[in-house]
């Protein structure tokens, strides 16, 4: 196949921190939309900045040719009640859905130790300890997932650093142990990487249950000193962990990753969602060598 069914999205992290908000603090919503339109994309996911007023938003993306495609949701199955979770998902996919977008993401945040700026990110991830733990959490994903595929969303669950569903390992479970009707993967090579994980491996294996993708990097450098200095997840991404494709500092095969999809049934959205600091990193200038990097890729 070719990449007809596909289509290019960037995430506004790139330009403010949804977790740190002072990374980019002084970036607008106006700039940012600017900025991905002028690095040649056409959809993105919603950040912190995004009016929520939905004519307002739809007005402002029309203006520039973009589409939201994605939000993350945080679920907290592991700490808070089925009902809670189900308010939240609803008020979530009812903004998704006037939208227009075909896709809800998130991962679990409930036991996660991803927002926490003192815990390593390594040695204080969350955990399902116990067999109690799958149960609640993967009966509790599954309803949320029928919840979605009625009113024609796909759940697209998110594997995260510091989570229960960070490992090969953990996603295998989480894939065998929900309805494949219900839940999808939103695939994350970074996160797979950073996980000590073979990206291109995994793309492979859960390529046929992917129902978004986001595309980042990973700077060794950086990572070697998140496992020796035993670093958080918020200070590794402020040290500049992730960059986007194209970026000669990085190191994940993304060669190998578009023949994956190339040769898939993929149809949907790869997004670029590689957070740095925007004071480091102009979102702009990395936002256009990924553009640029990935269409080649494409060709």
């Amino acid at each position: 196949m070719n990449f007809e069914n596909i289509e290019l999205g960037v995430a506004p992290i790139n330009w403010t921190n949804d977790d740190m908000p002072e990374l980019g603090a002084e970036n607008s919503f106006e700039k940012c939309i600017d900025e991905m339109q002028l690095s040649g994309f056409t959809g993105c996911e919603v950040g912190n900045k995004f009016p929520r007023e939905i004519p307002v938003l739809k007005e402002a993306l029309a203006q520039r040719g973009l589409q939201i495609c994605n939000q993350w949701n945080s679920y907290e199955l592991t700490t808070k009640s089925l009902i809670e979770n189900r308010k939240n998902f609803v008020k979530l996919l009812d903004f998704l859905e006037e939208m227009g977008a075909k896709v809800i993401g998130g991962g679990e945040v409930g036991n996660s130790c991803q927002g926490q700026v003192n815990v390593p990110v390594f040695e204080g991830k969350g955990l399902l300890k116990t067999e109690s733990d799958w149960h609640t959490f993967t009966y509790g994903l599954n309803e949320l997932g029928k919840i979605a595929r009625d009113r024609g969303l796909k759940l697209a669950f998110h594997h995260h650093m510091g989570t229960c569903i960070q490992t090969e390992a953990e996603t295998d479970r989480l894939m065998q142990e929900t309805d494949p009707e219900n839940i999808f993967l939103n695939y994350d090579c970074g996160h797979f990487y950073f996980a000590g994980e073979d990206p291109v491996a995994c793309l492979q294996k859960y390529i046929s249950r992917t129902a978004h993708i986001h595309l980042k990097d990973i700077r060794p450098n950086i990572l070697k000193r998140v496992h020796d200095e035993k670093m958080s997840f918020l200070n590794a991404v402020r040290d500049g962990v992730f960059t986007v494709p194209g970026d000669e500092e990085g190191c994940i095969d993304f060669q190998a990753l578009f023949q994956i999809i190339r040769q898939s049934n993929y149809k949907g959205w790869l997004v670029v969602e590689a957070e740095q600091d925007p004071a480091k990193a102009n979102p702009l200038e990395y936002a256009l060598k990924a553009n640029k990097y990935i269409r080649g890729l494409m060709a």
